[in-house]
């Protein structure tokens, strides 16, 4: 005989359901929404008939979400300025012992495949995140979303082709990632132009997201010689009472730089063949100030 109330069995399963909410969405304000929703639903279903709490919550949870995003694309918000997925505490590295799980985990949840994803149809990331991100049987994803096995597959392919083709390649080692980030810190804040030049790939990637809040570059800024004049040129601003921390962002190491308490903004290198591919800035201060407290 179970004494667990309804509330203690969706707190079992809440961090599952904000991993669906938040690799549907890529807003975690959104993703909280959606699973203050699904409570809702449980707290009022005839749970005698549930004999899979977890199966159920992660198909209320997953349905919210496309009904979600679906109203998030209709609204056809401008957004300023390249957009970046807001940033998500995570904790693989001491919740997830094993190492090609923790792979796996990260890699859905990172800032360059959920950048990918955005262009994918509600449907499609529903089905790629249950399946890549949380390793459900099609039969059982087709049951969850009322759709025919067959259609599911169909799903899957188009959006895992779709992702492949338009993700950029990068190595998922936290170590190296960290090292490399700790060296473009110590180059930028030294001035080092020909350091960060280095740690550079001559076809680097910079992304800066503001959403107009705040000073970032408006558009993708391009090439080594270019990206590492911008961060030196950012590395000169003054940033009153400032600090740095390192913490797991969206699976990966991420550098958190503070004014006082407040966060200023998050930056996060992608590294591939020992340089950065990628590089990315998030300074939207409404995508940073759960950072507070992280």
């Amino acid at each position: 005989m179970t004494t667990e109330t309804p509330t203690d069995v969706f707190e079992e399963h809440r961090p599952v359901l904000v991993g669906v909410a938040y690799r549907m969405l890529g807003r975690l304000a959104d993703a909280e929404d959606v699973v203050q929703e699904a409570w809702l639903r449980w707290s009022g279903a005839d749970r005698s008939a549930v004999r899979e709490p977890r199966g159920y919550l992660v198909r209320t949870t997953t349905r919210l979400a496309i009904d979600r995003l679906r109203q998030i694309k209709s609204r056809g918000e401008t957004y300023v300025g390249p957009w970046l997925p807001e940033p998500y505490v995570t904790d693989f590295g001491a919740t997830v012992p094993d190492t090609a799980d923790r792979a796996v985990l990260a890699d859905s949840v990172s800032l360059a495949v959920l950048v990918v994803m955005e262009s994918l149809s509600p449907l499609e990331r529903a089905v790629f995140v249950l399946r890549e991100a949380f390793g459900y049987p099609y039969a059982e994803i087709a049951a969850m979303l009322d759709r025919g096995e067959a259609a599911v597959r169909q799903l899957a392919g188009r959006a895992r082709k779709h992702v492949d083709e338009r993700r950029p390649r990068y190595d998922v080692d936290p170590v190296q990632r960290r090292d490399l980030t700790e060296r473009f810190l110590a180059a930028a804040t030294d001035g080092d132009l020909d350091g960060l030049l280095a740690l550079l790939a001559p076809d680097v990637r910079l992304v800066g997201d503001s959403g107009g809040k705040s000073r970032a570059p408006l558009r993708v800024v391009e090439s080594a010689d270019k990206v590492g004049r911008f961060l030196l040129g950012a590395a000169r601003r003054t940033i009153p009472d400032v600090s740095f921390r390192f913490l797991e962002l969206n699976g990966g190491p991420a550098l958190l730089v503070l004014s006082g308490d407040e966060p200023d903004s998050v930056l996060q290198v992608d590294v591939a063949d020992g340089r950065a591919q990628s590089v990315y800035i998030i300074r939207n201060p409404d995508k940073l100030r759960h950072l507070a407290d992280a």
